[in-house]
């Protein structure tokens, strides 16, 4: 068997090939794409005629990366960069020197995997952080309204309604204003009117990507899960049996808390924040509607609050750790979210 570090970078690659006895068969470093040094691996092997084992850092296009390997090399391994210390947190850095540490550890089975989805599953999962970044972006259209009407002491009258209604719209751009500030609101309404298209149309393609996958239909039975939520979470989860219980979930979105326990003390800080961002935010969202519209979970809610107001959003992030779990659970079981009687 051959080991193969890898260091990839935009113009230029390294590699680093180790025997079974661990000795150094032979570096590489290719100039260019990484494309080029694929295929420098791929002769190599068909020259030496062995089984070959790849492992690269998990980085911008590691899925393709994996694919093309996983031709040629009979296992392919994606190394998490944060949590590979050896490398992290050296003070010597170098790409070959990292190469040929990935190929070590690699050797000896210790290196700190990330899964690798299905093509079609990262294509999921862009779309679905494209729509979060398209909606930021409305936010921030609004907020910029907002903060032009409170500049100029504008208030809104009470018969308009809601300010983004056609009616609130259509009021807001007939506001006299001066024209340089005119201009600016105008301008804004068009940005705004643009996003809410792009929105509408991702939402669409969205909701038909999700209609292919049960389980999304399956966690929008939970009360507070609406299809956002539920097609994030089937997404980044992907396989709920790569983890060995549900509670690991919780876990991997990063809403446990960092925990340094020593000498029969436990020391519990904040949560970790590891794991998909736009996951933990749509959970933490969706326990706020669960705890509102949903007598059990408001109930839970507030054994956790314990009557301390303060205590409010740490109690959410537990609602929330809870709700993964359950999702989790939920897709491994393939049962709808039963209500207490």
């Amino acid at each position: 068997m051959l080991y193969v570090g890898i260091d990839v970078h935009q113009n230029r690659s390294n590699a680093c090939i180790l025997g079974d006895d661990g000795q150094k068969v032979k570096t590489l470093e290719v100039r260019g794409h990484v494309e080029k040094l694929i295929q420098a691996l791929r002769d190599f092997a068909r020259r030496h005629d062995q089984p070959m084992a790849a492992a690269f850092e998990a980085s911008l296009g590691y899925g393709p990366i994996h694919e093309r390997l996983s031709k040629f090399c009979h296992r392919v391994v994606v190394a998490h960069p944060g949590k590979l210390r050896l490398i992290s947190q050296c003070k010597r850095k170098h790409d070959r020197i990292d190469a040929e540490k990935l190929a070590v550890l690699l050797r000896v089975d210790l290196l700190p995997q990330v899964h690798v989805p299905k093509v079609q599953v990262r294509h999921w999962r862009k779309m679905i952080e494209f729509r979060r970044r398209a909606v930021d972006a409305r936010t921030r259209t609004k907020n910029s309204l907002r903060s032009l009407l409170r500049s100029e002491l504008i208030v809104k009258p009470k018969g308009v309604g809601g300010l983004w209604t056609k009616k609130g719209l259509a009021w807001l751009a007939q506001v006299e204003l001066d024209p340089a500030l005119a201009m600016q609101r105008d301008m804004l309404l068009d940005d705004l009117t643009h996003q809410q298209q792009r929105i509408t149309r991702l939402t669409a393609e969205l909701d038909r990507m999700g209609q292919r996958h049960p389980a999304v239909a399956l966690l929008k039975t939970i009360p507070g899960v609406g299809p956002r939520t539920a097609e994030a979470f089937v997404a980044y989860i992907d396989r709920p049996e790569r983890f060995g219980r549900s509670r690991q979930a919780g876990t991997y979105v990063g809403l446990v808390p960092c925990e340094d326990s020593s000498g029969g003390k436990q020391r519990l800080g904040h949560i970790t924040k590891e794991g998909p961002g736009t996951l933990r935010k749509l959970l933490v969202e969706a326990s706020w509607r669960g705890v509102k519209t949903c007598p059990r979970l408001a109930a839970t809610f507030d054994r956790l609050v314990a009557g301390d107001p303060g205590r409010r959003k740490i109690a959410i992030v537990a609602m929330a750790r809870r709700l993964a779990e359950l999702m989790c659970a939920m897709m491994r079981s393939g049962e709808v979210y039963r209500q207490a009687a």
